[in-house]
């Protein structure tokens, strides 16, 4: 995923033995939008994407860029924050239609909170079933692992 180098930086953010928490994606984010508006060349390099993906996200209506008086891309605070909020959604499974309807309703204003909120329960539960799925294959590859000689357990 292209969002990898986003993701060690969140979790080596982390303190020692911390569960995984939205307050370290939360201080890379302010960390990034720090010194003032971005490039796309910035915030590709922040967010470890390409500049095609934030120009597909842009395309797709799911993000707002102001432009320089050169026509170039400029990426504020709010915008960095959004594309942080799409890359967890799309590394978690959620498709795109369901990311434009979520930004939709985002944009609809205050009254959309209780069907975005449902969406967002939907989506938790549908994650959540990934990750035990998941925890299952990762036993079935430790077991594998194991039967070959190889060493397995967290700390591997």
């Amino acid at each position: 995923m292209a969002t990898d180098e986003l993701m060690n930086r969140a979790l080596a953010a982390l303190e020692d033995g911390a569960p995984p928490s939205v307050e370290a994606i939360h201080r890379l984010t302010d960390r990034a939008v720090g010194a003032g508006p971005m490039t796309i060349a910035e915030v590709a390099e922040r967010l470890d994407l390409s500049p095609h993906t934030l120009r597909y996200y842009e395309r797709e209506g799911l993000v707002r860029v102001a432009r320089d008086a050169g026509g170039h891309r400029v990426y504020d605070a709010e915008a960095v924050r959004r594309l942080v909020f799409l890359t967890r959604m799309r590394l978690s499974g959620m498709a795109m239609r369901d990311l434009r309807r979520y930004v939709g309703l985002v944009d609809a204003g205050e009254h959309t909170v209780p069907e975005r909120l449902s969406m967002l329960v939907e989506h938790r539960e549908a994650t959540r079933r990934r990750m035990r799925e998941l925890a299952l294959s990762l036993a079935a590859i430790d077991y594998k692992i194991a039967t070959y000689g190889g060493a397995t357990g967290p700390d591997v």
